[in-house]
């Protein structure tokens, strides 16, 4: 085992859940290095998801088409994990696309090594509540915004949460995940410049 996947190990740690050092040797034990190029598809429309992608460097994104229309719905990047829940979980095609804004190092934690670990250890059932926890609570403050905030606040709330996304990713995805257009983006941005 490579003293990079324990880093990473002790990462996913320090972020979800603590873990005794033999319960970072167990996720090391499972995690596997994956290398995306600014542009690539990690995950396509009709794949099963079959990993938790954890963004060691760069910037994902996951997205889906509606009415011919690309939207934008979760941004990943460093310390962060990238799940399309519902099929990580029912192991079924995805309607999400996973793919890389910038050249991105993932580590994958896979389904199957991952879930029959969940069954046996209690810390890797805990580390799994713990990220499903997370990832649950995040997808329904962003619904929450979406559904009680205005467009102005929605961006305020995002630069305060989350500056990451809107130094780093392009604006066309940042309106899309924001549910407005370019160009209300641009003048939301106009209008709270310092």
């Amino acid at each position: 085992m490579t003293d990079k996947r324990r880093d990473i190990a002790r990462e996913i740690a320090r972020r979800y859940c603590t873990l005794t050092p033999k319960g970072i040797e167990t996720l090391a034990s499972i995690l596997v290095p994956i290398k995306a190029a600014k542009g690539d598809r990690i995950m396509k429309e009709g794949d099963v998801c079959k990993f938790m992608y954890y963004v060691e460097r760069g910037m994902v994104r996951q997205f889906y088409y509606k009415s011919g229309r690309d939207v934008t719905e979760h941004f990943s990047y460093e310390g962060r994990i990238v799940i399309c829940i519902e099929s990580f979980l029912k192991q079924q095609p995805s309607r999400l696309i996973v793919e890389a804004l910038e050249n991105s190092w993932l580590f994958g934690i896979p389904y199957d090594e991952f879930t029959q670990l969940v069954d046996t250890d209690k810390e890797m059932e805990r580390l799994y509540r713990k990220i499903l926890e997370h990832a649950l609570i995040s997808s329904q403050e962003h619904a929450d915004s979406q559904r009680f905030e205005n467009a102005t606040e929605r961006y305020m709330r995002l630069l305060k949460t989350k500056p990451e996304i809107v130094l780093r990713a392009p604006m066309v995805h940042v309106a899309s995940f924001l549910q407005m257009t370019p160009e209300t983006l641009s003048r939301v941005r106009a209008a709270h410049v310092d």
